[in-house]
This record gives structure tokens, sequence and C-alpha cells, in this order.
């Protein structure tokens, strides 16, 4: 078993095609973890990642704050407590529209 605070965990800038947006990586395959990742994401008031497509899903669980997740759906307004499935080779950005950080939970299968 392994555990941490993820406040010890380093929060990384995101970079590209972000506003505003910084990720911690909590889970990981240096960690033991073969088949997942879980990540926290934190995106400032007016920040968002970017649009952007890939071939494998995600969950993500809005932990705190909210604001709008762009999909080929449509926009739908995210709050704390959602839940969120994305499918793999959907369009999709995350954008805080609120005024204050959102923060959410994202997990990832291992991709090399």
């Amino acid at each position: 078993m392994k555990k941490v605070n993820y406040n010890d965990i380093e929060a990384e800038d995101v970079g590209k095609g972000c506003k505003g947006v910084t990720i911690r990586w909590l889970v990981t395959k240096e960690m033991g973890a073969p088949h997942f990742a879980m990540r926290m994401f934190e995106v400032a008031p007016d920040g968002h990642t970017p649009l952007h497509t890939h071939e494998w899903e995600h969950e993500v669980f809005i932990v705190e704050g909210g604001g709008i997740v762009v999909s080929e759906s449509g926009e739908q307004e995210i709050n704390t407590g959602d839940v969120i499935f994305m499918p793999g080779n959907e369009e999709h950005q995350f954008r805080n529209t609120k005024d204050k950080t959102m923060k959410f939970l994202c997990l990832i299968p291992h991709v090399d």
C-alpha cells in the first residue's frame, strides 16, 4: 500500500493549449499501478484545458468548483460532485466559468 497527501505532490503546469491549469500525478506506474493513472487537475477561474481528443477514455469526478465541459454533444454545466465519463476519441475541454478554482480527479489507462 502507498499513502500520500495530494498537497505533498508537486503541481505541474499543464502547458500547451491550457490556461491556468495544473496537474498532480497522484497514482502512477512508478508507484506500482500497472493499469491506471489518477490525476488531480486544478483549473483557475477563467482557465481551461485544451480542446483535444485521444483514443483512451477517462473518468472524471468534480471535487470542487465547477464550470462547463465541452464535447461533441455540446456544452454541459458541471459542479462539485458531478461525474463525467468521456469516451475515447471524443473531442472535449473543461472550462472554469466560476470565481474559484475547479478541482477534478481524472483517471486514465496507462498508454504507451
